[in-house]
C-alpha cells in the first residue's frame, strides 16, 4: 500500500486552532435510494407478513468478526426458538434453517434478509411517519447510529468499541421504528436490550422511550456470560451512547481527546528540558475503528504529529476516505523516517500505521525515537472477541482463530500485551508521558502479567481521568454536552454554533478563575468548530460545558426555535462520559478515592431522577468504555421544541443531570466539586447538600 494521500507541510496553528486541516467527508457507498412515501411506508409495516427477498453480504462493509462459539447444542436450539417468536409462524420452515447458519457462521443470529433496503442516515424529522414528534426524533437518532458513515459495523448493528450494539438483530429494529412510528404523547415504549418489550400507557411528561441493557445479575457478568447470552439473544453490551441512541459519530471522542492531548502536552511544557512548544511534540496511541478513528483528527486539531496503529485495512481506509487521517502507511521502514522527517520540521499531520501497534511501539523502542505522548485506544474492553489483536498473527487467522481456537487466541493476546507493555515502558524512561485512555489498558495488562503495577499494588500509568479530565473538568461539572438539529439543515448548526459561543463569552467573564482555563478552550472549539469538517452523519455538536453553561446554551437554542431562527426541534443529550451519568472505577470515576468508586449508585440515580424531571428517553447500561461487568452508564436524550415544557424540562432536568455527580464528586472529598458545589447552593434556592469534614491526615496517620 504505502503512503497515500498529500504529504505536503501543513501551515502552523495555535494551540487550539481549529483552522481547516482536512477536507469535507467524502461519501460511502448507500443502499438503493427510496422516495420518502416508500420509506415510511416501510417503516410503519415493520416486520413483514412475507419474506422479503435475501440482502447480498456486502463485502465493502467493515463486518464483526466471527462471535465464540459457546452454545451448547441445546442452547442453540433454544436461541432459534427465541430468534424465530419474532415472526409468523408460516415463515418459520424457511427461516430456521437459515438462522441457524446464521449461528454458527458468525456466532449471531443477525436475521440479515430483513435489513432495510432503503439508505440508513438521519433524514429531516418531518421525513418520519409519527403520531409523537418526540419518537420521531428518536427514530432520526436510531438511524444515524446505523449511517455506514457512523457505525463501525453497521449491518451487525453494532456502532463502536467492537461490540457496542444498538440493537441484537435486523428485527429488533425494524419493530422498533414500527413502534415509534405508531406511539402518542401519552405512551412509553421499553426497551429491553434491544427488545421492544411493547407501548405501555404514560403521560405526556414521561421518557418516550426507557431503555436498558445488559441488566444481568452481577453474578453473571463475566464476558463469556456475555457471549452466552447475546448469543441467545436475550441480552447486548450498549456500550455507552451507542444502546440509547446518542452516538454522533467520532465528533465527540475528537473533543474528548484533543483536550486530552492539549493538556497532557502542557504537562509535558512545565517539565525541565522538553518542548515549550507543542508543534513538533510526537503523539502515538492504536485504534482507528469506532471511536477510536477520532484520534488522528484530534492530533491535527492540538497541533501536533500523530501516528496511530490499526490492524484492520478497512477500518484505515474508512478514516482516510472521509479526510480523518492524512497519510496510511503499512511499511515500517517507510514510516519511521516520515515520523522523524514530520517531527523537525514540526509539522501537523496524522499518520496510520496499518500494522500491530506492538510492532510500532517496539519499533519506536529500537529506533530511540523520542515520543512526547502515548496512549491507547484499542477495544481492550473486549480483548477476546475483536477488541485487540495479537502481534505476529494476520487479521484474518485472528478473526478464525477468537471463535475456534479462543484459548489460544487468549494465551497470544496477553503475550502481545506484555510486549506492548515492556516497550512503552522503554520509551517512558526516556521522557515519554503515557495514559490510558479509559479502554481498559491497565486493566487488562495487569491481568496479562505485563510489568504495568508498581511496588505499592498502583498501576504504574495514570488514567487520563485521574490526570486531566477529572480534576480539571467533571470535578467542575465539566462534560461533553451535544445537539443534534433535526431538520438536517447546516444553517440550524451554525445558528447554534454562534449561540453556544455567545452564551459561553458572557458566562466567561464572570466566571472564577479555576474555570477560566475551561472555558477558552471551549469558546475557541466552538467559535471555529464549524470550519473543521466535524459532522459525520446527522447536524451534530459537541461542547464541554458546566451546568451553568447546558442549561443556558439549551435555554436560548429553545428561545431561537420559538423565534424560528432554529427551524425544527433540537436534541439535547450528552456522552456518558460525563460528571454524573457513568460509574466506572477504571475511567470516569478513577479519581473518587474515598472507596466509592467501585459502587454504582450514581449512574442508577442520574437516570430514575432524569426520568421524571423532563427526559425525553433515558438508558442505563451495563458496561460502557471499560467493558462488560466494569462499569455502569446511565444516559438520556431530550427534545425541545421552544415551548414552556420545554425549557421547564431544561431547567429541571440539566440541573440535576449534572449536579448529581458533583455533589457525590464532593462527598469523596475532591477539591474542584465542594467549591463548585457549595457556589451552586449559594446561587440555587431548595439546593442543600450534604458537605464532609475534612479530617487532618496528621490525627489519621496515628492509627
Amino acid at each position: 500500500m504505502g503512503l497515500i494521500g498529500p504529504i505536503g507541510p501543513i501551515g502552523p496553528i495555535g494551540l487550539i486552532s481549529l483552522i481547516s486541516l482536512i477536507g469535507p467527508i467524502r461519501p460511502i457507498k448507500k443502499e438503493k435510494t427510496m422516495t420518502t412515501e416508500e420509506f415510511q411506508k416501510e417503516i410503519r409495516i415493520g416486520i413483514p407478513d412475507t419474506l422479503p427477498e435475501p440482502m447480498p453480504y456486502d463485502t465493502e462493509i467493515n463486518h464483526a468478526p466471527k462471535r465464540k462459539d459457546i452454545l451448547t447444542a441445546e442452547e442453540k436450539r433454544l436461541a432459534l426458538r427465541n430468534a424465530l417468536r419474532y415472526f409468523p409462524k408460516h415463515l418459520h420452515e424457511q427461516l430456521a434453517p437459515e438462522f441457524m447458519e446464521e449461528l454458527h457462521k458468525y456466532g449471531r443470529i443477525y436475521m440479515y434478509r430483513y435489513r432495510p433496503r432503503y439508505e440508513m442516515y438521519a433524514r429531516p424529522i418531518d421525513e418520519y411517519p409519527h403520531r409523537s414528534e418526540q419518537a420521531a426524533a428518536i427514530m432520526l437518532m436510531i438511524q444515524n447510529n446505523l449511517n455506514p458513515a457512523v457505525a463501525q459495523h453497521p449491518h451487525e448493528l453494532i456502532i463502536y468499541g467492537g461490540n457496542g450494539a444498538i440493537f441484537q438483530n435486523w428485527a429488533q429494529y425494524r419493530l422498533t421504528m414500527k413502534y415509534l412510528s405508531e406511539m402518542t404523547d401519552e405512551q412509553t415504549l421499553v426497551m429491553y436490550s434491544g427488545h421492544p418489550m411493547g407501548l405501555f400507557p404514560s403521560h405526556k411528561n414521561a421518557p418516550r422511550v426507557v431503555v436498558t441493557n445488559g441488566m444481568v445479575i452481577p453474578n453473571y457478568s463475566k464476558p463469556d456470560d456475555w457471549e452466552r447470552m447475546n448469543a441467545l439473544g436475550v441480552s447486548q453490551y450498549g456500550q455507552m451512547t451507542a444502546g440509547s441512541y446518542m452516538y454522533i459519530g467520532p465528533q465527540g471522542i475528537v473533543h474528548g481527546t484533543t483536550i486530552t492531548v492539549l493538556n497532557a502536552a502542557r504537562k509535558q511544557m512545565q517539565k525541565p528540558g522538553e518542548p515549550d512548544d507543542i508543534h513538533g511534540m510526537l503523539f502515538v496511541s492504536s485504534g482507528l475503528g469506532g471511536m477510536s478513528g477520532a484520534q488522528p483528527k484530534a492530533g491535527n486539531i492540538a497541533g501536533v504529529v500523530s501516528v496511530v496503529a490499526e490492524i484492520n485495512p478497512l477500518a484505515a481506509k474508512k478514516r482516510y476516505d472521509q479526510g480523518w487521517v492524512d497519510e496510511l502507511h503499512d511499511n515500517l521502514d517507510e514510516l519511521i523516517p516520515a515520523v522523524r522527517k514530520a517531527v523537525a520540521e514540526k509539522r501537523t499531520v496524522s499518520m496510520a500505521y496499518v500494522g500491530n501497534v506492538v510492532d510500532l511501539w517496539e519499533r519506536l523502542a529500537d529506533e530511540d525515537i523520542h515520543v512526547d505522548l502515548g496512549s491507547d485506544q484499542t477495544s481492550l474492553h473486549n480483548p477476546w472477541a475483536g477488541g485487540y489483536y495479537p502481534v505476529g498473527v494476520s487479521l484474518e487467522d485472528s478473526k478464525r482463530m477468537m471463535a475456534d481456537e479462543p484459548e489460544k487466541f487468549r494465551d497470544l493476546v496477553q503475550v502481545s500485551l506484555r510486549r506492548q507493555v515492556a516497550a512503552i515502558n522503554r520509551l517512558t524512561e526516556k521522557g515519554m508521558y503515557f495514559f490510558d485512555y479509559g479502554n481498559a489498558f491497565l486493566l487488562q495488562s495487569k491481568r496479562a502479567g505485563a510489568d504495568i503495577v508498581l511496588p505499592d499494588g498502583k498501576f504504574r500509568y495514570p488514567s487520563y481521568v485521574q490526570d486531566i479530565m477529572g480534576p480539571m473538568f467533571f470535578d467542575y461539572g465539566f462534560g461533553p454536552f451535544r445537539w443534534v438539529c433535526t431538520s438536517g439543515d447546516p444553517k440550524d448548526l451554525a445558528v447554534t454554533d454562534r449561540i453556544a459561543a455567545d452564551v459561553m463569552e458572557e458566562i466567561k467573564a464572570k466566571a472564577p478563575k479555576e474555570i477560566q482555563g475551561q472555558m477558552a478552550d471551549n469558546i475557541h472549539w466552538i467559535r471555529e468548530a464549524g470550519k473543521n469538517h466535524l459532522v459525520v452523519g446527522s447536524q451534530a455538536r459537541i461542547l464541554y460545558a458546566d451546568c451553568e453553561g447546558r442549561t443556558k446554551i439549551a435555554l436560548a437554542f429553545n428561545e431561537a426555535i420559538k423565534r424560528g431562527e432554529i427551524s425544527k426541534p433540537i436534541v439535547l443529550g450528552r456522552d456518558h462520559h460525563d460528571v454524573s451519568g457513568t460509574d466506572s472505577p477504571f475511567r470516569e470515576t478513577s479519581n473518587i478515592y474515598d472507596g466509592s468508586q467501585f459502587c454504582a449508585d450514581m449512574a442508577v440515580q442520574n437516570v430514575i431522577g432524569d426520568s421524571f424531571r423532563g427526559a425525553t428517553w433515558v438508558s442505563i447500561h451495563n458496561g460502557g468504555g471499560v467493558g462488560w461487568g466494569e462499569v455502569i452508564n446511565g444516559g438520556f436524550g431530550m427534545v425541545i421544541n421552544g415551548d414552556d415544557d420545554s425549557a421547564r424540562h431544561i431547567r429541571e432536568m440539566l440541573f440535576w443531570d449534572v449536579n448529581n455527580g458533583i455533589a457525590r464528586r464532593s462527598w469523596a472529598r475532591n477539591d474542584g466539586s465542594m467549591s463548585c458545589i457549595e457556589r451552586e447552593m449559594q446561587r440555587t434556592p431548595g439546593l442543600q447538600v450534604t458537605m464532609p469534614n475534612l479530617v487532618d491526615d496528621e490525627l489519621i496517620n496515628r492509627f
